[in-house]
């Protein structure tokens, strides 16, 4: 594994203000059980499908104990080294006793559509500690689950989102044998599983599935293509393989087809028009034409350093203060000479955190912001921002010369045993944010006051005063750059 790989991690998709009023503590989980009472059901068969097919439903499946991911490259550390085109299972962790249903937390995993697996993320802690039933998923990837071709079918580039929602239909129709709520599901997802929980908030053949949501480091204002778009895409994945049409697709193997796709982070991204997805989620959401459920939404305060630490990790030297203006002009263009003066270097420890943090602000923040100011307006909105300063870490990496604080997916630590970075060090935050996404599930409400347009999120960190109130557009310098982009 080179260090390039950790640049293609940190890239996955794709001092704070205090205010007086403190947030309520979360609940303590009713009735946890004994991590000794856990039990995960792995690799259970939640739907079968052909090449670029439709998923169709399984026969009853029992555990086969192997979850071998969907077909993807091999150059991130969280890509599973076994890979199968009969990928689409599933695994249920529990510690319900019989006679009582608890809330069901499915989780899709993140990767920019192009990358990950269901097994990453062991949930036995927020199974045994939140008292709750989790469900992880595996759905097609990146050519496999996200190629839009004109004869492949109209919703041909969103095969992933339509996995998707068979594993929901398979919860629905299954959960109780686990001890499972089928009436109270949240679905939940990081990166490219929360423009997936977007698209499933939006999507007419998701309504009735689930019951709350949560969004991870997902601004859903972007991050979908539209189809005419995305076939040009996929006309170009065809002729890159020799092939004029669609059958010709289906003659190259699984390895054959991940090769021409290439690594990478914005060619497989879900396609807005069609039966699945018929509009941009943000014009639902805008119209208030979506699946209207609690939603807890929020991001990482440090989003895009871990993207420049690849960068320096992978060869690139550390960003100097005298190649400060060039990287603005570089990633800003015209902007650039606006983004200086609102980031100027004595506010920050180095030339790259500063640079971290307009693109965060402009790439992340924001669109996080404007999203979940439209969904507030039709339903209650609870909004968070982790700001861990010392955070988990890719084992055998070494760190780069800033700190990256609360980079892109350092969070997942502190909610699942993630089998690609350390574990959290902080246990105190980790019980806190189990507490509260647990009672999320169950309620609707983590604990603290509802968004209303922007006017509360929490700050998630350690130590004394590291759970607060926070002002989130003050912080991210979102007036700078809604007037910039007008």
């Amino acid at each position: 594994m080179t260090l390039r790989t950790l640049l293609l991690a940190a890239l996955l998709a794709l001092g704070t203000a205090h205010a007086a009023a403190a947030p309520a503590a979360p609940a303590a989980p009713a009735a946890p059980a004994a991590p000794g009472d856990l039990r995960t059901a792995t690799g259970i068969r939640y739907a079968a499908a052909d090449r670029w097919e439709p998923p169709a439903l399984a026969p009853p499946s029992a555990p086969t104990g192997a979850m071998p991911g969907c077909w993807q490259p091999t150059d991130l550390p969280i890509a599973p080294a076994e890979q199968a085109e009969d990928c689409l299972r599933l695994s249920v962790t529990t510690a319900a006793a019989p006679g009582r249903k608890r809330p069901v937390v499915v989780y899709f995993h993140g990767g920019s559509f192009n990358y990950g697996s269901g097994a990453n993320y062991r949930p036995d802690d927020l199974v045994t500690r939140g008292d709750v039933v989790a469900v992880t998923v595996n759905y097609r990837l990146g050519a496999f689950g996200f190629l839009a071709h004109p004869e492949l079918g109209t919703d041909s580039g969103n095969l992933g989102l339509a996995d998707q929602q068979a594993a929901l239909r398979w919860v629905r129709d299954n959960i109780a044998g686990y001890g499972g709520d089928r009436r109270n599901v949240t679905i939940m997802g990081h990166s490219a599983g929360g423009y997936s929980v977007c698209a499933h908030l939006a999507s007419p053949a998701s309504a009735g599935l689930f019951h709350r949501a949560v969004v991870q480091s997902a601004g859903c204002t972007g991050g979908f293509r539209d189809r005419q778009e995305a076939q040009r895409q996929g006309q170009a994945f065809a002729a890159a393989l020799g092939c004029a049409d669609a059958a010709c697709l289906r003659t190259h193997s699984p390895a054959e087809l991940v090769a021409a796709s290439g690594g990478g982070h914005d060619d497989y991204r879900p396609v807005v028009g069609g039966p699945l997805l018929p509009v941009h989620p943000a014009e639902a959401f805008a119209r208030g034409r979506f699946t209207r459920v609690p939603v807890l939404y929020g991001g990482n305060h440090d989003e895009d350093t871990g993207r420049l630490a690849g960068l320096e990790l992978g060869g690139a030297p550390p960003l100097t203060p005298q190649g400060y203006p060039g990287a603005v002009a570089e990633a800003f263009g015209d902007d650039a000479e606006a983004v200086l003066a609102r980031y100027p270097l004595h506010k920050f420890g180095s030339p790259t955190e500063a640079l971290a943090a307009a693109l965060t602000d402009r790439d992340w923040a924001l669109p996080i912001d404007d999203t979940r100011r439209l969904l507030a307006r039709h339903v209650p909105v609870h909004a968070y921002e982790f700001a861990e300063r010392d955070t988990p870490w890719f084992p055998g990496f070494p760190r780069p010369s800033f700190p990256v604080g609360a980079s892109h997916m350092l969070e997942l630590p502190y909610l699942f045993t993630v089998g690609y970075l350390t574990p959290a060090a902080q246990q105190d935050l980790r019980n806190t944010m189990i507490d509260s996404w647990a009672r999320f599930a169950r309620s609707g409400d983590p604990g603290w006051p509802a968004f209303r347009g922007g006017r509360y999120v929490l700050s998630l960190a350690s130590g004394p005063d590291g759970v607060h109130r926070t002002d989130f557009t003050a912080d991210h310098q979102l007036a700078f750059w809604r007037d910039l982009a007008r």
